[in-house]
């Protein structure tokens, strides 16, 4: 019998080892894609990339692990590139990589018409005016309760950005001023969602689809007021369609699990 435990002690710590190597080595710095098929049809034959939440850390490799998201995205060959706020990482910016040299990184994205972005709550944390003027000055449009108005051939279609849910107050309403459909309301926290009125399309970030997910179990933690209501993937509510991506870095704990890094392809129908 005390043999017996012995190898199932064994087994169990050759597992939890396994596991947590996976979980802070391996998964933290893999990257998939997700496609939607949204149905907008004065858009038809559109293609929009959305990528949030990258927390790009202080350390040597998380340049290479920025510049393997945007080889990523830049191969999609996208009309309109959408980022989600959080590019720093962390509430000190000693525990970020500088926000000038992540917004240079940025620029090199490639866009048919152009990268759009709304900030985080840790764009807040870092500095948010400074975060706010880098991405500007590299030529990146921050939407900040404010949208634009943009052409793509024939086509054209509003995009509205709101700020920070936390740290911050958005402002749904002057967000959307004189905009008409078809228009794409992009949020970092999905929990403006209740206040939203009808658009097109909402996108947003921030609940990293709860960056932990037990087989099932599910995630135990998942940074939203309403819980796992808004943790991940598609979601039709009162007329609106929301995506929420699981995002692309890590906050609190440097580990993934089940819950893989994750780039955003919307197409249009």
């Amino acid at each position: 019998m005390n043999l017996f435990i012995k190898k199932l002690f064994f087994i169990g710590i050759v597992i939890a080892t396994f596991l947590g190597t996976y979980s802070l080595l391996i998964e933290p710095y893999s990257l998939t894609t997700t496609k939607y098929r949204i149905n907008i049809p004065s858009l038809s034959g559109l293609k929009i990339i959305f990528a949030s939440d990258f927390h790009i850390g202080p350390y040597f490799f998380e340049q290479w692990r920025l510049q393997k998201i945007i080889t990523a995205i830049n191969r999609k060959n996208a009309d309109i590139v959408i980022l989600g706020g959080d590019y720093v990482k962390g509430h000190r910016k000693d525990s970020s990589m500088s926000i000038d040299n992540i917004a240079a990184s940025l620029s090199k994205i490639k866009s048919q018409s152009g990268i759009f972005a709304v900030l985080g709550n840790h764009d807040s944390y870092y500095d948010k005016d400074e975060v706010k003027g880098s991405l500007l000055a590299h030529g990146i449009n921050v939407l900040d309760n404010e949208n634009k108005r943009i052409s793509i051939g024939d086509k054209f279609l509003y995009i509205a950005g709101v700020s920070d849910y936390y740290t911050d107050k958005p402002d749904i309403h002057a967000a959307l001023k004189n905009t008409r459909k078809p228009t794409i309301l992009v949020t970092h926290s999905p929990d403006v969602l209740p206040q939203t009125p009808k658009v097109d399309l909402v996108l947003a970030g921030h609940t990293h689809g709860g960056q932990i997910v037990i087989p099932f179990i599910g995630a135990p933690l998942v940074p939203s007021d309403y819980g796992n209501r808004y943790r991940y993937g598609l979601i039709r509510e009162n007329g609106n369609s929301l995506i929420i991506t699981q995002g692309l870095g890590t906050s609190l704990l440097p580990i993934r699990f089940n819950c893989r890094p994750e780039i955003i392809i919307i197409e249009i129908q």
